[in-house]
C-alpha cells in the first residue's frame, strides 16, 4: 500500500497530494530528483509532515536521512526511515536537501547555516504548476487551486462517453473558468492536452469523445481524461455526470456520477456476475508510478482471503480486469471488495449481457470508522437516524432489487428493515431483513414485500437499521440499486450511502447541506436535458429522519446551454413521498427549445433537503439512472 493519507471526513483531503500527484507536477517531480539522485542521496528536510507521500510517488530517490525541528516527532517513521533531529542534518553525508515544502523560502533561509557545507538547498517550489493553472497564487497548497478529477473515457467504435456538467462554481462568484485536460490511453500514454474556457454564468460544459476523437483525428482509445478546473470558487470538487453510449447501433445505455478525486486502500459493492454475465473492472492508475504486479487484489466481502492481481498497470494506464477469472466461482448476490492499496480513484465496473453493457461504480470502503454501539440509542429527535433512500420505479415496467452492501472494514453485520412508501408519503409495507453478516449474499426484490397492484406510478424504499435484535454498526449505511425493465431486460444500477434527512437537530454533522453547514435542510441538484431521442428524467424523494414540512416547496428552474434563466415551476412532494419528473412533462416544447442544447433543470428547495437519481428514457425500452449531483 502506498504510504500517505488522501481524505478523510473529519479534515477533508490532503491538498499536498494533489500538488504532488497532478500529471504536470508528477513529471516536473521525476526531473528533479533524477537530477538530484546524480548528487548521490539527499536529504530530506521535512517541516510540514509530507516526507511519506513525497517517497512513495518517489519510489527510486535515495534518501540520506528525513529530518524535523518538531522534538516530538523525531524517531517516528516515515518513508521507511526514522526521522532524525533538524540538528543533525549539517553532518549528514549529501550533496543536497530537499526543503518538503510549497512557499518554502522562509525555510531555506531559517535552516540554511545548519546544511551540510555546500551542500544545494532545493524545495518543492521547484515543480509548481505553471502560473495561468493556479487559481490562488498567494497560497500554492490552497485546495482551490487543485479542483481535479479524473474521468473514464472511451471511444473505441463501439461505446462513446459524454460527460455534462454546468459552471456551478459562477455561483460562488467566480468569473473566468477553464478547464485543463489530459487524455490518457489504456497503455498511458498522451493522446491529447487542451484547455476549454467555460460560459461566465452557470453555462453547459459537454466533453464528448466522439467529438473528441473527431477534432483530434485520434485512434480508437480507452483510457482516461485527467481535469483541472482552474479560476473557481466556493467549491474545490470537480463534479459531472457522465454516459457511455453505443456507438455502432447496440442497445447499451448507463450513466454515472463522478468519480471520488481521492485514491483508497480499498473499495466495495462491485457484484459478482449473473446468469450469463460478464463483470469486467476498470482500474485506471491515477499515479505516475506503476502499480506493481500483486499490489492490488479482489477478496469476496467478508471471505478474508484476497487474490492478488498479477498484472502491472503503468503510469496512468488502464486495465480491464475479467472479475470472474480473478475470483472464480462467485454470483450475484456474491459481493465483491477492492484492496486498491491508494493506487486508483473510484473504479467503474461494467457489466455485459445479452449484447447489453451497464456501467456503475464501486464506493469508498473506508477504513477509520468503528461500530458505534451508541447508534442504536439516537436522540429521539433525531427520529429514524440515519436512512438510505432508494427510488422504486413504477412496478408495471420496472422491477427494483437492493442489495445492501459492507462499505467499512469493521462492519460485521447490518442490522436491517426496509420501509416501502408510496409516492404520497404513505407507509405501504415494511420487511426487517435481519442482521446481514458481512459476507450476506441477501440482494431484496421488492416484489416480494409488494401486492401486485402497489406503487403503479412509483414509490421509494429506505434502508434504515433495526436493533430489534441487537447490534452495533458504523453509521456507513450502503447499498447497490438494480433496476430491469419487464419487457426489454435493460437494466441499470446505482448505489449511494445514508444520511441523516431533515430533522433539525443534529449529529455528526448530519443532515448534511449541499451549501453551507449542517442542519442541511435545503437541495440543489442539476438535471440535464435529454436530447438525441432521449427524454432526461429524475426521480426525487422527501426522505425524513423525523418529521419535517407536511410537504416540499420545490422549484423546477429551466435553464438554457449558457445559463440563462428560461423558465420555473414550483411542485409540492409529500413528506416521505416522491416524484418522477420528466422536464418535456413540465415545461412547454417553446421553452424547451429555447432552453437548446446544453439546457438544463436545477432542482431548488430552501425548505427540506431531497435525494435525487437521473437518467435518460428513450421509452422503447433502454434507460440510465445513477444518483444525482448536488452543488
Amino acid at each position: 500500500m502506498l504510504d500517505f493519507d488522501t481524505f478523510d471526513n473529519l479534515h477533508g483531503g490532503n491538498v499536498a497530494y494533489k500538488a504532488l500527484a497532478h500529471p504536470l507536477a508528477a513529471g516536473l517531480l521525476a526531473r528533479l530528483t533524477a537530477s538530484l539522485s546524480e548528487a548521490g542521496p539527499i536529504a530530506i528536510y521535512d517541516p510540514e509532515g509530507i516526507a511519506s507521500l513525497l517517497i512513495a510517488l518517489c519510489p527510486d530517490m535515495a534518501i540520506a536521512g528525513i529530518y524535523v525541528h518538531d522534538t516530538q516527532s523525531v524517531g517516528q517513521p516515515r518513508g521507511g526511515q526514522a526521522t532524525q533531529a533538524l540538528t543533525a542534518l549539517r553532518a549528514a553525508q549529501t550533496r543536497a536537501v530537499l526543503i518538503a515544502a510549497f512557499d518554502a523560502d522562509r525555510f531555506a533561509a531559517r535552516i540554511a547555516e545548519f546544511a551540510p557545507p555546500g551542500a544545494e538547498l532545493l524545495t518543492l517550489d521547484a515543480i509548481r504548476l505553471p502560473a495561468h493553472l493556479i487559481t490562488n497564487r498567494s497560497r500554492y497548497l490552497d485546495a482551490i487551486n487543485f479542483a481535479t478529477n479524473f474521468v473514464f473515457f472511451r471511444d473505441d467504435d463501439h461505446f462513446g462517453t459524454r460527460l455534462t456538467t454546468i459552471n456551478y462554481w459562477s455561483g460562488y462568484g467566480a468569473r473566468s473558468v477553464s478547464l485543463f485536460m489530459r487524455l490518457y490511453d489504456a497503455e498511458g500514454t498522451v493522446l491529447a492536452e487542451w484547455t476549454q474556457d467555460l460560459p461566465a454564468k452557470a453555462g453547459t460544459v459537454i466533453i464528448d469523445s466522439g467529438e473528441v476523437r473527431r477534432r483530434l483525428s485520434l485512434r480508437p482509445f480507452t483510457g482516461q481524461l485527467f481535469m483541472h478546473a482552474v479560476g473557481v470558487a466556493g467549491h474545490d470538487t470537480l463534479k459531472y455526470a457522465l454516459d457511455t453510449y453505443s456507438t455502432d447501433g447496440g442497445a447499451s445505455l448507463s450513466c454515472t456520477h463522478d468519480a471520488n478525486a481521492w485514491p483508497s486502500d480499498r473499495y466495495a459493492g462491485l457484484p459478482a456476475p449473473g446468469p450469463d454475465e460478464n463483470v469486467v473492472l476498470w482500474l485506471q492508475n491515477c499515479h505516475a508510478i506503476p502499480i506493481p504486479a500483486g499490489a492490488m487484489a479482489l477478496d469476496q466481502m467478508g471471505a478474508d482471503a484476497p487474490v492478488a492481481i498479477q498484472r502491472e498497470i503503468p503510469p496512468f494506464g488502464t486495465l480491464a480486469l475479467d472479475v470472474a477469472k480473478c475470483v472464480p466461482g462467485l454470483h450475484w448476490p456474491a459481493q465483491i471488495e477492492l484492496r486498491a492499496g491508494r493506487y486508483t480513484i473510484r473504479p467503474r465496473y461494467e457489466v455485459r449481457r445479452n449484447h447489453r453493457t451497464r456501467i456503475a461504480h464501486m464506493n469508498v470502503e473506508r477504513s477509520d470508522l468503528h461500530a458505534n454501539p451508541g447508534t442504536d440509542a439516537l436522540s429521539a429527535a433525531l427520529g429514524r437516524g440515519f436512512i438510505l433512500p432508494f427510488p422504486i420505479l413504477p412496478r408495471p415496467q420496472f422491477t427494483t432489487v437492493v442489495l445492501p452492501t459492507p462499505m467499512s472494514t469493521s462492519s460485521r453485520s447490518i442490522p436491517l428493515r426496509i420501509d416501502v412508501f408510496s409516492d404520497d408519503g404513505a407507509k405501504v409495507a415494511e420487511q426487517y431483513l435481519g442482521a446481514l453478516p458481512r459476507k450476506h449474499c441477501m440482494a431484496f426484490d421488492l416484489d416480494v414485500a409488494l401486492r401486485a397492484d402497489q406503487l403503479s406510478r412509483g414509490g421509494h424504499a429506505e434502508l434504515v437499521y433495526d436493533f430489534r435484535e441487537g447490534g452495533a454498526v458504523d453509521e456507513w449505511l450502503h447499498a447497490v440499486f438494480r433496476y430491469e425493465r419487464r419487457d426489454s431486460g435493460h437494466i441499470a444500477e446505482s448505489s449511494f450511502g445514508a444520511h441523516i434527512f431533515n430533522t433539525i437537530m443534529t449529529y455528526k454533522r448530519e443532515p448534511q447541506s449541499y451549501r453551507g453547514p449542517p442542519p442541511g435542510l435545503t437541495t440543489r441538484l442539476y438535471l440535464k436535458l435529454g436530447a438525441d431521442g432521449f427524454d432526461s428524467f429524475c426521480v426525487l424523494i422527501y426522505p425524513a429522519s423525523a418529521p419535517w414540512h407536511a410537504r416540499s416547496r420545490t422549484l423546477l428552474e429551466l435553464h438554457s446551454g449558457d445559463g440563462e434563466s428560461i423558465a420555473t415551476r414550483s411542485i409540492e412532494i409529500a413528506c416521505c413521498g416522491s416524484v418522477i419528473i420528466y422536464p418535456s412533462r413540465h415545461f412547454e416544447a417553446g421553452e424547451l427549445r429555447k432552453a437548446g442544447e446544453g439546457g438544463y433543470l436545477l432542482v431548488r428547495d430552501a425548505t427540506c433537503r431531497l435525494f435525487g437519481f437521473h437518467g435518460l428514457d428513450d421509452h422503447a425500452g433502454r434507460f440510465s439512472f445513477d444518483h444525482m449531483f448536488g452543488f
